[in-house]
């Protein structure tokens, strides 16, 4: 069981170090000096204008400005982006992400791959880019992009690619589904981090702990 300390951000004490998790849909490691992210899904704005479905580029210039105010508030050596980082084919926000990282000299871009990272090979090998062909073993912590079958004793496995979300009800029988983090046995799943993602409703068992991101808070809910 993780220990919560309440908060504009949640502290999760586990493995001697501390996870926040914050309402920018990331979680922050001070003592390892490392931010995770999971499913941004970058070019899947291009990806649906290709298909004809008009959808602003805008929605990844956002995103962008959200990773970029990160790196400013926590001076990360480590960025980790736990798979699914763009979707599916090359189209021209690639060359704009790669771009965007290179205004960042200091930091290091991880990429644990995804089912959505199919990108020519090439593009893994420009030298900006650190690439992880399978689940990562860091410090205790296991990066995958999928939840992992079963979580080796002692360790706790960051994932994501599920897009976890939690209904909540207010007056009048009204419901909306919020973006949550949420962890089951092991394993912490972060929310998608692409704001053009959906979301897939959880549900909570006692032994399952629930945080949810509202109005620019992390609140627990279960």
């Amino acid at each position: 069981m993780l220990e919560i300390d309440h908060g504009h951000e949640l502290k999760l004490e586990t493995l001697g170090f501390s996870l926040f998790l914050l309402p920018q849909n990331a979680i922050y490691c001070k003592s390892l000096e490392a931010i995770f992210i999971a499913d941004p899904h970058f070019g899947k704005a291009a990806h649906f204008r290709k298909a004809g479905v008009p959808i602003s580029e805008y929605l990844h210039h956002d995103d962008l400005s959200k990773i970029s105010k990160l790196i400013q508030d926590f001076n990360p050596n480590d960025i980790y982006f736990l798979g699914d980082l763009f979707h599916s084919d090359l189209n021209d926000s690639w060359w704009v992400l790669e771009e965007f990282i290179e205004l960042f000299p200091s930091v290091n871009f991880h990429l644990v791959k995804g089912n959505h990272d199919i990108l020519p090979a090439a593009c893994y090998q420009s030298g900006k880019w650190i690439i992880h062909e399978e689940p990562l073993e860091y410090h205790g912590l296991v990066l995958s992009h999928e939840p992992m079958e079963s979580v080796p004793n002692g360790k706790v496995n960051l994932c994501g690619h599920i897009h976890p979300g939690i209904s909540l009800s207010g007056k009048g029988r009204q419901k909306i589904t919020l973006p949550c983090f949420f962890y089951s046995e092991g394993r912490l799943l972060l929310p998608a981090f692409g704001r053009f993602t959906g979301l897939v409703k959880m549900t909570c068992t006692k032994s399952d702990q629930a945080f949810v991101i509202a109005n620019e808070k992390v609140i627990r809910v279960n």
